[in-house]
């Protein structure tokens, strides 16, 4: 029972990304969680998370991720994913160049009681910044 409170937990918190309801996420990450791949100054916890995609969210205001693959147990949910969207505010220091793009990348997430306690992830952000033409 635990892996589908787990999956929902995690599909809720892609839900909360994807809308910019970002204050759900405090009752899906656990206040002592960890990021083992954090942005820039991204502190534990909700607030951390909240913190990080309000940047993302205000820089690519049509942020989306989509789960192309998702594997699970008792405690892990494992997920390929792709990010879009368009770049139209700052991010990283540039002004927005009003193009879009889409990236793939990998997340691991345990939970407990159905709230993430770690998080492990990559996206291909050389991708990124070439497909807006920053790198």
């Amino acid at each position: 029972m635990s892996q589908q409170k787990n999956i929902a937990s995690q599909q809720a918190f892609g839900s909360a990304v994807n809308s910019g309801r970002l204050d759900e996420l405090d009752t899906l990450v656990a206040t002592n969680s960890v990021d083992h791949d954090p942005a820039p100054g991204q502190v534990a916890g909700p607030q951390g998370f909240r913190d990080m995609f309000g940047e993302l969210r205000a820089a690519f205001p049509d942020l989306h991720i989509e789960v192309d693959r998702l594997v699970a147990n008792e405690t892990d949910v494992s997920f390929a994913y792709t990010l879009s969207g368009t770049h139209d505010g700052p991010f990283q220091g540039h002004p927005p160049t009003g193009k879009s793009f889409s990236v793939h990348g990998l997340q691991i997430s345990r939970f407990e009681d159905a709230k993430l306690v770690e998080r492990w992830g990559s996206s291909d952000q050389l991708s990124l910044m070439q497909q807006l033409g920053l790198a």
